[in-house]
């Protein structure tokens, strides 16, 4: 779950595969990263073979798929815009690689700073409407491959266990999961900060 700025309304639902009156709207709440790193990132991705890789760009999840009712999606927004108003830009830096092995076979690169950060804003966005319990405790990473096998995760803990890359943290995302399985952008919350960020891509 790019990432974006410039405030944009969700796009039309039905005609392309989004959400239809009544079905519940998959959504997922994620930071995007600098175009640079999501780029380096992505390639990774590729080459390891995640199945995830055409269908949600490179980031830092918030909050995992969730399932809301159409009619939820307005409050949803006003509470994620509280959240964002109450935080301020701040650094983020990637370095080295982890697995989280054996409890299931997923490769990534952590967060080395920024991480308290995005903790205390995973805790804010899961609250009120999007309040959910977790599977797993929270731990921001940006992944590389999951579900490939043990060689594969191999390979990514080696391929970038010398990466770092760093960057602003400007707001967040809202991400919708359409039919045909990708992940698209929906509204960005920039932090209050006046300044906007990134473009969303649809």
């Amino acid at each position: 779950m790019t990432s974006g700025a410039g405030q944009q309304p969700p796009p039309e639902p039905a005609a392309d595969g989004a959400a239809v009156d009544g079905k519940p709207r998959i959504i997922g709440i994620a930071i995007g990263l600098p175009s640079a790193v999501e780029g380096e990132v992505q390639q990774v991705r590729a080459e390891l073979g995640d199945p995830q890789a055409d269908l949600i760009i490179p980031h830092v999840t918030l909050l995992p798929p969730t399932a809301i009712p159409p009619d939820e999606l307005e409050a949803v927004e006003e509470h994620l815009r509280e959240v964002a108003r109450s935080f301020r830009p701040f650094g983020v830096r990637l370095q080295g690689t982890g697995t989280f092995r054996p409890v299931s076979d997923v490769v990534f690169v952590p967060l080395v700073e920024g991480e308290d950060e995005c903790s205390q804003l995973e805790g804010k966005v899961r609250q009120g409407p999007l309040a959910r319990d977790l599977r797993f405790p929270y731990h921001p990473h940006v992944t590389l491959a999951h579900d490939v096998g043990d060689e594969a995760v191999d390979a990514g803990l080696e391929m970038l266990a010398d990466y770092a890359a760093e960057f602003t943290a400007w707001g967040f995302t809202l991400f919708e999961q359409y039919d045909d399985g990708e992940w698209r952008p929906q509204r960005d919350f920039p932090f209050a900060t006046g300044a906007p960020g990134p473009q969303p891509s649809s």
